[in-house]
């Protein structure tokens, strides 16, 4: 076992079992990669297959390993990899380490522009005053421009590393272990098949939809779990598009395609388009047994319901390119989706659903517009406010009678979310803000008025129980984790990114230690590409209050690493807050100054780290970091977290937006009340939270909170991390599960 430390190698991009280096063991390879995905989306750990023998060393090892980037192995895990052979325990500690290594950024080298940072770092007019005399000095300075003044980015040494990732290590002390550091549990799993086959169904079977990497793990789990035990409903329709995708690609019948949208969500996916459809998709050429079988969909849709062609208008443009790839004049056999597109030529008109409901709103026909919105619950209750507001005192009777109908068959996800919007509808808010499914965001002024406080309290109630209904029945008692009583309710992954204890949208979390470190890493693809992670500061009035970024390395304790322009081999920029600090609001961000969209790079991520003041070592180490998400919107300015003190100490709360900002050079200073105006909006909202669900369950449930000590029995837990000591039979429902407890 004398190899074995050299796989615990902490610097690089990572690393691999003995038998990842065998070139015709591509099939093993992919069985990794999907192993790496379950841990790191359910911190579960495949159990190995392997022969038995004594692994007893590298199970000490692994442990040990784990600890080093803040995570334990359960002892079930531990005792699993003692009992395999050395070789297949070597090969699973290495899946496990590698696994958890990327999944909270310790896979790349997190170097600093100043090598002592946090200490060390020059006053910024020094610095920049420092490199611009050595260039006088070599000789070596950029051209001045008597018209636009001097570039100092150009000048030489700036933006690029002026020492090794090894030296920057060799200038720091080791970071000696905190009993504040962080330590996650990995827990020993079912085999790899069954894993897979658990996660596959979990996702397919979502009741929200899922965030752009679940639904690419949803692709890869179908391929592997096609064979196997299917998901009796996909309520999602981008699920039925990613599994029907798979389905056509393997010859096989496809499942619950009831629109025909549905088909063109499907023919988004085969063509690696966007089944969102938020976006057009330039469809490939199809097989003729795949046009068989899309235009045969089609026609099944439509003729046992004719009124489905009112969905083809939303989107005319891309069934007229979708039917220069099917050439549906050639299928005869098929009449009612020729139908569809001669709708999207405008040679059919069809009345939809939903200009039907307008036109009576626009005739002041409030009741009749509920009555036609009755045939699509789900479209009524979006539409209820707009009902509400304009319904006489004897049409409002009628709506919100309608939406109490509703209650019953719309999705769970919308009553939900009509339930929060509910709650927000008291008073106008100073800015109302609008954020995409590609997390997008803008703000506007809220013009509309105000529900009367009676309404708000009747649908209120009658949504409650509406709800109420439909969530799970718990046998056993309700063990709850007060630390998950903050979360949002995960009413849609497109609302977050992937990452490592990523929370959704309006989540909050408490802040321990005494610093906080936010660090951002990119890895540019082609072209150079520069992000600049900065600090905004706000005051209890959401006013800018200052800033630290590559133009002002210090302010009042917050200390800025340094500027770096070029990321090919990846670049790391840092920033330390202290929690002493004065200030309402810390706003971390990463801007685009130029290059690559957070779409178009390698890889990049955001996170933060908390410390206790004066602690020494190396700027990153894997066991502070608290969260770690990526960053793949479509804007080029990212609001990842804001942070904010209160009566019981700091909080994270979670913001996952995007401003579209300049195609370039985009600067803190420059949208500093764009981004107020931003967390404003999100801090004044009232998000629907798990502490309003175990609410509900108290009614007919017994709920208590957990305090570290193992219940007697069997429970029901619901928190944001699995307790090692609960008893067998519990059933556990952490942050991988919340969207479960959303009910269908």
């Amino acid at each position: 076992m004398e190899a074995l430390p050299s796989l615990w190698e902490s610097e690089g991009s990572g690393f691999e079992s003995p038998a990842a280096h065998n070139d015709d063991d591509n099939d093993g390879k992919e069985d990794r990669v999907l192993e790496n995905r379950i841990i790191q989306k359910t911190l579960r750990v495949p159990a190995g297959v392997g022969a038995a023998g004594d692994g007893a060393p590298v199970a000490r090892q692994l442990d040990a390993a784990l600890l080093d980037v803040g995570f334990s192995a359960s002892r079930a895990l531990l005792e699993h990899v003692g009992t395999l052979a050395p070789g297949p325990a070597m090969d699973l500690a290495a899946t496990v380490v590698s696994a958890v290594r990327e999944l909270v950024g310790d896979h790349v080298r997190h170097n600093a522009y100043f090598i002592g940072f946090p200490h060390d770092v020059p006053d910024t007019v020094e610095f920049w005053a420092e490199r611009l005399r050595a260039a006088v000095l070599a000789g070596s300075g950029p051209e001045v421009d008597l018209a636009g003044g001097l570039n100092l980015l150009e000048l030489p040494g700036y933006g690029a590393y002026q020492h090794t990732y090894a030296e920057l290590l060799a200038a720091h002390d080791e970071l000696v272990g905190s009993a504040g550091d962080r330590v996650t549990v990995l827990h020993l799993g079912d085999p790899a098949e069954v894993e897979a086959s658990r996660l596959y169904l979990a996702l397919a079977g979502s009741t929200t939809p899922l965030g752009e990497a679940d639904l690419a793990l949803l692709g890869e789990l179908a391929v592997a779990c096609a064979d196997g035990m299917q998901p009796d409903e996909i309520p999602v329709r981008e699920n039925r598009a990613v599994l029907n995708g798979i389905r056509l690609v393997l010859g096989r019948p496809l499942v619950a395609v009831d629109t025909v949208t549905d088909v063109l969500r499907l023919a988004c996916q085969v063509s690696a388009g966007d089944v969102s459809l938020r976006t057009a998709t330039r469809f490939r050429a199809f097989r003729r047994p795949e046009r068989r079988v899309l235009l045969a969909a089609l026609n099944e849709v439509v003729g046992a319901g004719p009124a489905k062609l009112g969905d083809v208008g939303r989107y005319a443009e891309r069934w007229k390119r979708l039917g220069e790839r099917l050439h549906p004049h050639e299928h005869g056999q098929w009449p009612h989706a020729a139908k569809v597109f001669a709708v999207a030529r405008g040679e059919l008109r069809v009345r939809t659903l939903a200009g039907r409901a307008e036109a009576a709103i626009g005739a002041g026909e409030i009741g009749a517009a509920a009555s036609i919105l009755s045939a699509a619950p789900g479209l009524l209750l979006r539409s209820a406010d707009t009902l509400l507001r304009r319904a006489t005192g004897a049409e409002r009777a009628t709506v919100v009678d309608a939406v109490t109908d509703a209650l019953g068959t719309a999705s769970g996800r919308v009553l939900c979310s009509l339930r929060e919007h509910v709650g927000n509808r008291r008073t106008p808010v100073p800015a109302r803000m609008y954020a995409s499914r590609s997390r997008n965001s803008w703000v506007g002024p809220d013009r509309r008025p105000p529900l009367p406080a009676e309404l708000i309290a009747e649908l209120s109630a009658r949504l409650d129980a509406g709800i109420g209904a439909r969530l799970p029945r718990w046998e056993r008692p309700l063990l709850v984790d007060p630390a998950v009583l903050e979360v949002a309710l995960p009413l849609s992954g497109k609302a977050a990114e992937d990452g490592f204890a990523v929370l959704p949208r309006g989540s909050r979390a408490a802040v321990t230690g005494e610093l906080l470190r936010f660090f951002t890493y990119w890895r540019q693809t082609s072209r150079r590409t520069d992000y600049d992670l900065s600090v905004l500061l706000l005051d209890e009035d959401f006013q800018p209050a200052g800033q630290v970024s590559w133009t002002n390395y210090r302010l009042d304790g917050v200390v800025h690493s340094g500027d770096l322009t070029d990321a090919a081999e990846g670049a790391t920029e840092f920033i330390d807050v202290p929690l002493g600090m004065r200030g309402s609001y810390v706003v971390p961000q990463v801007n685009i100054y130029s290059g690559e969209s957070f779409d178009e790079v390698a890889e990049s991520m955001f996170g933060y780290q908390t410390r206790a003041a004066g602690r020494r070592g190396a700027p990153f180490d894997p066991r502070t970091v608290r969260a770690r998400s990526s960053m793949r919107g479509s804007g080029r300015v990212a609001l990842p977290m804001v942070f904010v003190p209160g009566p019981a100490g700091w909080q994270a709360v979670w913001l996952h937006l995007y401003l579209s900002g300049r195609p370039s050079f985009n600067r803190v200073e420059a949208n500093g009340f764009t981004t107020a105006d931003r967390v404003r909006a999100l801090m004044e909202r009232r998000y629907l939270t798990v502490a309003y669900l175990v609410d509900l369950w108290r009614a007919d449930t017994e709920v208590t909170s957990w305090d570290g000590r193992p219940p007697d029995g069997p429970v029901t837990f619901i928190g944001i991390d699995r307790p090692e000591n609960l008893p067998e039979g519990s059933e556990i429902y952490t942050l991988e599960r919340l969207h479960e407890l959303i009910p269908a």
